[in-house]
């Protein structure tokens, strides 16, 4: 599996509008079950780094030894390892509609699930639980903020009103990590089968799903808006 602290990346966007940056207090880390005698730094920002000790990821489902890659259609081959079945069908949406709306992605440009339990924050032990995704993360590390610009913002928010508030976004977490997007219910949670249903039928339906969205659509930015404010 793929360490999510080290993935393949391309540095050819317009990027680093980077603010909020500093480093974290390993208190908040050592509450949630990991040690925080251990730091580590990115090149843009510093982390509070900790072992994840815990059978059950932060947003409460089980840690896994492996997961099964996915490969997202419609994108070149991208592909990342992930929890199979609805999480799988929910988190493939974000990678696909960030490809075609906000910027084409290439191969090794998104990590799922690890079984390193190094984490600078207590939501990515959800990678090891299959259930979160990175999307570029050199390029959106935590604590690195004003990463998209508003137009890409917009789809990001339409996405996850899209997908119900079973998906949470790390620019939304604290501390940030724009890359980050998560699963944000529990194991059985109905609204996630609902969701994952309601994918998988847009994907047999022509002119429905990734690809065929306006996300500025008023009524669909003010869907985002108002699930923006519940999950923030």
């Amino acid at each position: 599996m793929r360490d999510v602290t080290t993935p393949a990346i391309r540095f050819d966007r317009r990027r680093f509008l980077l603010t909020g940056l500093g480093a974290a207090g390993g208190a908040a880390l050592a509450a949630d079950g990991m040690s925080s005698t251990a730091f580590a730094a990115t090149p843009v920002a510093a982390a509070a780094a900790g072992q994840w000790r815990k059978k059950t990821s932060a947003n409460g489902w089980p840690v896994l030894d492996s997961a099964p890659a996915h490969r997202v259609e419609g994108t070149g081959g991208v592909r990342f390892e992930a929890a199979d079945g609805d999480v799988a069908t929910v988190l493939t949406h974000v990678v696909r509609r960030f490809h075609y709306e906000i910027d084409t992605l290439g191969t090794g440009e998104v990590t799922g699930h690890t079984t390193s339990r190094t984490v600078a924050a207590a939501y990515e032990s959800n990678h090891l639980s299959g259930t979160a995704i990175a999307i570029r993360p050199l390029l959106y590390p935590v604590r690195a903020q004003g990463g998209f610009f508003p137009p890409e913002l917009v789809v990001v928010r339409d996405i996850l009103a899209d997908l119900e508030g079973v998906v949470k976004w790390g620019g939304d977490l604290k501390p940030a990590k724009e890359s980050h997007f998560q699963i944000d219910v529990r194991p059985g949670d109905a609204a996630l089968r609902r969701v994952a249903a309601k994918l998988r039928g847009w994907e047999l339906k022509p002119g429905e799903g990734a690809g065929t969205i306006e996300a500025t659509a008023p009524a669909r930015m003010k869907a985002a808006d108002a699930l923006a404010a519940r999950q923030r």
